[in-house]
C-alpha cells in the first residue's frame, strides 16, 4: 500500500462506497465526504467504509491490488509487429475486394463509411426496407448493424456491408493502431482502470486489451500477433463456469450445488434435471437450451430475451423457464429475494460485502425498474467473480515476490475470469500448479458450501494458439 498516494486511496474509498462514481476525482472525494478539508474527507470516507461493512473489500482487495496492476502495466505484452504488418496488407486487400462487390451490387461507387450515402443506396437505389425500421435521432433511416441484420436476407449487399464493417473495425481499432503504440522492446502497455466499472470488474484502456477479439478467424488472427519471447510461453488460467457456480453458492440451491459436486458437464447435468432424463440421454438440443437458460438466469433475462436466444416461441421459452425453476426451486426464490432486497435497500452485495447501488430500482416507470432488477440479479454474481479474481491476483503476485520469481514469470492481463501470464519454459511445470491451486482455493471453504471452484490452464507461443496444459 505504501506506493499508493493518499489521493488514490481516497478515490478508491469513494468508488468502494458507491461504484456508480467511476474514476473519482478530487471533487468527487469532497462531495462524498461532505467537506473540502482533505484530511477530514479521508477520515470521513474511512469511517463510512467501516460503517457499511466494506473494510474487507477496501483493505484486502482494492488497496493491495493497485501495486499488482502497476507491475502488469509496466511489463506490457510482447507484440510481433511484422505479423501485424502482414495482417494489415492482407486485410486491406480483402477490404478492397469487398468494397468492389458492394459497388457492383450498388451499380456505382460511393462512400461506404457514410451512413447517409449507404442509406441512399440501400433504401432508395435498391428499395430495401425492413420491418420495424428504426431511425436515427436526426430522423434519418438507420444503417446501424442491428438494423442491417434485419435486412440480411433481402439482398446480398447487406452481407458484404457487414463484412466490410467488421474488417474495417479490426484494422482501425487494432491492426493499424497497435504498431504505433509499442515501446522500444516491442511491448504494448495498457492502463488498468481499477475504479472504472460499476460492477467491481477491472477495465482496460489505451488500448483496451480486454477487448482483443476472440471470435471468428479474422479476429483471432490478431491474437496470434501477441507472443511470448523465445524461451517463454504465454500461459492462461480461467475459471470454469464461475458465475453458475456462484449462483449455486449464493442461492443455497442444493440441486444446483449437487450438479457441481458431481462434476462433469454442468449444462448437460442441468438439462438432465430440467427435462427429467438421465445425463447420458441428454440430447444436443436439450443441452443447448439448458445452456441458454443458465446464462439467461444469470443475466436476469426475461422470457422474450430467452425466446430470441433460443429462436423459439414465447410459449416454449416460458415453458423452459418453468421447467428450470421446477428443477431448481431455491434458485428461483433467491432471485426474487435479491430483487426484493435491492428494492428495499437500494443495493446488492457480493459474497465479500461489495455493494452496488441501483438508482432505478424503485422507479415508477416499468421498463426502468425492470432494467434495474435485471442488473440487480446479476450484480452479486458478477461482483463476487470480480472479487475472487482480484484476490487471486494479489496472492499470485505475493507468491512471485516471496519466491523471487519475478524474473521467471509475470502476470500480464486479466480478462474477467481469466489471467494471462508470461512464464519461462523452465518454470512452467513448477509454477502452473501453484497458480491453479491459489485460484481454486481463494474462496474460503466456509463460503464455498462444498461447491468446487475449478480452473483450466493452457499455454502457447502465441495468444491465439494455446493448448491445454498437461
Amino acid at each position: 500500500m505504501s506506493d499508493l498516494t493518499i489521493l488514490e486511496q481516497a478515490a478508491l474509498a469513494v468508488w468502494v462506497l458507491d461504484s456508480s462514481v467511476t474514476q473519482p476525482d478530487l471533487e468527487d472525494i469532497y462531495r462524498a465526504a461532505g467537506t473540502r478539508d482533505f484530511e477530514a474527507a479521508k477520515r470521513a470516507l474511512l469511517q463510512k467504509i467501516e460503517e457499511n461493512g466494506l473494510s474487507y473489500v477496501y483493505e484486502k482487495i482494492e488497496l493491495p491490488l493497485r501495486p499488482v496492476l502497476r507491475n502488469m502495466e509496466k511489463k506490457g505484452m510482447l507484440v510481433d509487429a511484422e505479423a501485424l504488418a502482414e495482417l494489415s496488407r492482407d486485410y486491406h486487400k480483402k477490404l478492397d475486394a469487398i468494397a468492389k462487390k458492394i459497388y457492383d451490387h450498388a451499380g456505382s461507387e460511393f462512400n461506404i463509411n457514410s451512413p447517409k450515402q449507404l442509406g441512399d443506396i440501400l433504401f432508395d437505389t435498391l428499395g430495401l426496407s425492413a420491418a420495424r425500421q428504426k431511425k436515427t435521432p436526426g430522423g434519418a433511416r438507420s444503417t446501424r448493424e442491428s438494423e442491417l441484420e434485419k435486412m440480411r436476407d433481402l439482398h446480398p449487399i447487406i452481407e458484404e456491408v457487414l463484412a466490410y464493417r467488421e474488417l474495417q473495425k479490426l484494422l482501425s481499432t487494432y491492426i493499424d493502431v497497435i504498431p504505433g503504440l509499442l515501446d522500444a522492446e516491442g511491448r504494448l502497455h495498457t492502463t488498468f482502470l481499477q475504479a472504472g466499472t460499476t460492477t467491481g470488474r477491472l477495465a482496460s484502456q489505451e488500448p483496451n486489451l480486454q477487448n482483443i477479439p476472440n471470435k471468428g478467424d479474422l479476429g483471432r488472427a490478431i491474437r496470434d500477433a501477441f507472443v511470448a519471447p523465445p524461451g517463454s510461453k504465454l500461459v492462461a488460467f480461467d475459471y470454469s463456469q464461475i458465475e453458475l457456480r456462484l449462483a449455486a453458492i449464493l442461492s443455497g440451491d442444493e440441486e444446483l450445488r449437487a450438479v457441481f459436486r458431481e462434476g462433469g458437464d454442468a449444462h448437460a447435468a442441468v438439462a438432465a434435471k430440467m427435462f427429467g432424463v438421465a445425463p447420458k440421454d441428454v440430447t444436443h438440443d436439450q443441452r443447448r437450451r439448458a445452456k441458454a437458460v443458465n446464462f439467461g438466469i444469470l443475466y436476469g433475462m426475461g422470457v422474450n430475451a430467452l425466446k430470441e436466444s433460443l429462436g423459439s416461441t414465447r410459449a416454449e421459452a416460458q415453458e423452459f423457464y418453468n421447467q428450470y425453476f421446477a428443477a431448481f426451486p431455491r434458485l428461483a426464490e433467491y432471485l426474487e429475494e435479491t430483487k426484493a432486497d435491492a428494492t428495499r435497500t437500494g443495493y446488492t452485495t457480493t459474497l465479500f460485502g461489495r455493494r452496488r447501488y441501483f438508482e432505478g430500482i424503485r422507479s415508477p416507470i416499468p421498463y426502468v425498474r425492470a432494467a434495474a432488477e435485471r442488473m440487480a440479479v446479476n450484480a452479486p454474481l458478477q461482483g463476487t467473480q470480480a472479487d475472487i479474481v482480484k484476490l487471486a491476483m494479489i496472492e499470485i503476485d505475493a507468491l512471485l515476490e516471496r519466491e523471487h520469481l519475478r524474473g521467471h514469470a509475470a502476470m500480464l492481463l486479466q480478462i474477467h475470469d481469466e489471467l494471462l501470464f508470461e512464464i519461462r519454459d523452465d518454470a512452467i511445470q513448477m509454477l502452473a500448479p501453484q497458480i491453479k491451486e491459489i485460484m481454486e482455493r481463494i474462496v474460503p471453504e466456509e463460503k464455498c458450501a462444498n461447491v468446487p471452484i475449478t480452473v483450466n490452464g493452457k499455454s502457447g507461443q502465441h495468444w491465439g494458439e494455446m493448448k491445454e496444459l498437461e
